[in-house]
């Protein structure tokens, strides 16, 4: 064998061993779950936007019914211009401070539209108009989608940080800096879980 098909050779086994001490260490599992809450994340996010686009629909079909209702009208569209103006980058999974704003900004606008439907019930007519109950279901829809798609990103994060923690994938996470990643808290889970209630009935 020539030098230079023993380097070769030597190059070849060399990147060999590696891939497989890099699998055997999980780098490989770290790649994959990674992208599975990435995966998560972004349904959670388009969910989100969904509900955010209904609202401005929403509240102009209450203004019709309701228009001296200012304030609580007035709270939703806030909300909203907050939680929309929020910037949802990658980064937003690695900092937790910039996770728990965006849980900060979404709760606020569940609680605004909890309010504004709370408003809602004193008005029979609004509550029998067509346009309205079909922007009541689809909210109530997006609701629910909102809540399958968060606890997802809950079980991808938490399958995530286990392999952060765990022996020996612990020393991989730490060598290419894979941190253990935000999830939803207990706090904000309850509050969000709850709200809003569009669910007027027939």
């Amino acid at each position: 064998m020539t030098l230079t098909g023993f380097t070769r050779a030597s190059q070849l086994l060399l990147a060999c061993a590696l891939a497989a001490l890099l699998s055997g260490c999980g780098y490989n599992q770290f790649q994959t779950k990674d992208e599975a809450v990435k995966a998560a994340w972004g349904e959670v996010v388009n969910q989100y936007q969904r509900r955010a686009d209904l609202i401005p629909n929403l509240v102009n079909t209450v203004k019709g019914y309701a228009a001296h209702e200012k304030e609580t009208l007035e709270s939703v569209t806030r909300a909203r211009a907050a939680a929309t103006s929020f910037q949802i980058t990658p980064e937003v999974l690695n900092n937790p401070e910039a996770f728990q704003k965006f849980q900060q900004v979404q709760g606020e606008l569940s609680g605004a539209l909890s309010r504004l439907m709370l408003v809602v019930e004193k008005y029979p007519d609004l509550k029998a108009d067509a346009s309205f109950r079909d922007l009541q279901s689809q909210l109530e829809g997006t609701e629910n989608r909102i809540t399958v798609a968060r606890q997802r990103y809950i079980v991808s994060v938490q399958d995530y940080n286990v392999h952060v923690r765990q022996f020996p994938t612990n020393l991989t996470a730490m060598v290419f800096g894979y941190d253990v990643k935000p999830s939803f808290t207990v706090e904000n889970e309850k509050a969000i879980s709850t709200a809003p209630t569009v669910n007027f009935g027939k």
